[in-house]
């Protein structure tokens, strides 16, 4: 990725205060020169903390605003280079007792972005999506899917002379990310609670906050319109995560079996996606089946290392899960 890729930019990201947006914000702040880097957020306690650890920042503005507010978007967009579009309802059981909160955050929410970003003439959009959006069973998968559709198909929809390129990343489980498993087991060992486990055979995959950031930093670099990157990530079954963060600790533990919504397995890419994708050392890129502008082809040059997609389809269910010891390491 080229190390001025941010510099002098005008960046926002929706979703700001999150684990994701966060952390883009602290990495841009961190090692870039943005010219601004806008966080948006409708939790107006979030973004006074954040304030407090940022401190008094030039480069960096708090709004107060939510995705489901098109004008609003569209004023904070204003003159923004590049969006980072991490806002979204992600827990599964909220989504399905709250359906349409849902579809106005994830769906609607979505648009609203993707509009506000034609509106300014925004040079990238990328949206972060997941697992839960490939074959999707939950209300929140489906929605996140829809918001997948509605990124993609921007490329072509009343886009005319517009420059913006629509891009999506597609996430596992993100490690320690607020509201996560890990946390959750946390909290509860150090409570004395009991551990309330779904299933032991479940799998999912796992990745580091780190490296969600290095994939959405590199996807803005090689990113052309229409494709969703997806990183190739360790999988994890839940009976050894147990077992390692409860090693040496006295704990009860109670299986409540699989919450509405969820499954066994995940999937990052169907056997139909696989079809028409690229594959790289670190990464496989699912690439739209409707070319962005009549003639267009996308060539493995296109991404440096890439190569004809080898794998079939990207499920944790097809995947050898990593051992205990790597599980350790992992966490460390």
């Amino acid at each position: 990725m080229p190390v001025d890729i941010f510099k002098d930019k005008k960046i926002l990201v929706t979703g700001g205060t999150g684990s994701i947006g966060s952390a883009i914000a602290d990495r841009i702040l961190t090692y870039h020169n943005p010219a601004v880097v806008r966080i948006l957020s409708n939790d107006e306690n979030s973004l006074f903390e954040m304030m407090q650890k940022f401190g008094d920042q030039e480069q960096i503005r708090y709004l107060v605003g939510d995705v489901r507010d098109e004008k609003r978007m569209i004023k904070a967009a204003d003159e923004i280079d590049i969006i980072f579009h991490c806002a979204a309802m992600k827990h599964v059981p909220f989504c399905e007792y709250n359906p349409f909160d849902a579809v106005q955050t994830n769906v609607i929410g979505t648009n609203n972005v993707i509009n506000a970003a034609l509106a300014n003439n925004v040079e990238k959009m990328i949206t972060i999506s997941t697992d839960k959006a490939v074959n999707p069973i939950s209300t929140m998968g489906a929605t996140k899917l829809l918001g997948e559709k509605l990124t993609i198909d921007a490329n072509f929809y009343y886009k005319g002379s517009k420059r913006t390129i629509f891009s999506c990343v597609r996430f596992g489980n993100v490690l320690f990310s607020r509201g996560s498993v890990i946390p959750i087991f946390e909290n509860q060992i150090k409570s004395d609670h009991t551990l309330t486990i779904t299933h032991s055979s479940m799998t999912r995959f796992m990745m580091r906050i780190s490296d969600s950031v290095d994939l959405i930093f590199k996807t803005v670099s090689i990113s052309k319109g229409g494709e969703i990157f997806i990183l190739k990530m360790p999988v994890i079954q839940l009976k050894d995560l147990v077992y390692v963060l409860t090693l040496g600790k006295n704990v009860k533990r109670k299986t409540v079996g699989i919450r509405p919504g969820e499954k066994m397995h995940e999937e990052l890419m169907t056997g139909m996606e696989s079809l028409n994708a690229f594959e790289t050392k670190d990464m496989l890129i699912v690439l739209p089946t409707t070319p962005i502008k009549v003639g267009h082809k996308y060539k493995l040059s296109d991404y440096p290392g890439a190569k004809p997609c080898s794998l079939k389809r990207y499920s944790s269910k097809d995947c050898t899960p990593l051992t205990v010891t790597e599980i350790r390491r992992l966490l460390q």
